[in-house]
């Protein structure tokens, strides 16, 4: 049946239930009819572009967070190998660099030269940072050791290996900036990866 017909013929049935004739009815013009069609198709075109446009704008911002992590990434991984650079350094409580470090000034130090506005104390940087499962660490994330009074010691890490994490920390009084194992499992994981 064509399109017409059962347009007519849905009138007719709507107006009898309204208690009208049919004959009361007027024919709609073929243009109506098309005009409607058209506005349909206007519409659903219309729609189809937003829709696009839409995805486009979220493949943008997808990519543009993709670059961005990216280059923190790239920062954070400079700040690891800037800290590896010190290796041989002195520890010198309070100390930033160049030469003489402890081990919150060593953190400080190398990301401050990656760009990233990392406070002094350890007990400073682990509140700056984002929690990570240690399960989740990557290299240049930061590792705290902390006891009864709180955090006490800061190191980067650099990855795990057989089982244990490797860092790259100040350890104490007469020793050099050096490549360890943490020496307990008391220390939790920090990042300032997004």
């Amino acid at each position: 049946m064509p399109a017409t017909t059962r347009t007519a013929r849905a009138c007719a049935l709507a107006l009898a239930g309204l208690g009208l004739a049919a004959s009361t009815m007027t024919a709609l013009p073929a243009s109506a009819t098309s005009t409607t069609n058209d506005s349909s198709t206007t519409n659903d075109g219309a729609t189809t572009s937003a829709s696009s446009d839409n995805r486009r704008a979220t493949t943008q911002r997808r990519a543009a967070a993709r670059t961005a992590a990216r280059r923190v990434d790239a920062r954070v991984l400079g700040a690891r190998d800037t800290a590896l650079r010190q290796r041989g350094d002195w520890y010198a409580y309070g100390a930033a660099g160049p030469d003489r470090f402890d081990c919150s000034g060593l953190v400080h130090y190398s990301y401050r030269r990656a760009g990233f506005a990392v406070p002094r104390t350890s007990s400073a940087q682990a509140g700056f940072t984002r929690r990570v499962a240690k399960q989740a660490m990557r290299p240049g994330d930061l590792m705290f050791f902390y006891g009864s009074g709180g955090v006490y010691h800061a190191a980067i890490f650099l990855r795990w290996s057989n089982g244990h994490a490797l860092m790259v920390h100040a350890p104490g009084s007469g020793q050099r900036v050096r490549v360890a194992v943490p020496w307990t499992s008391q220390w939790f994981g920090g990042t300032l990866r997004r």
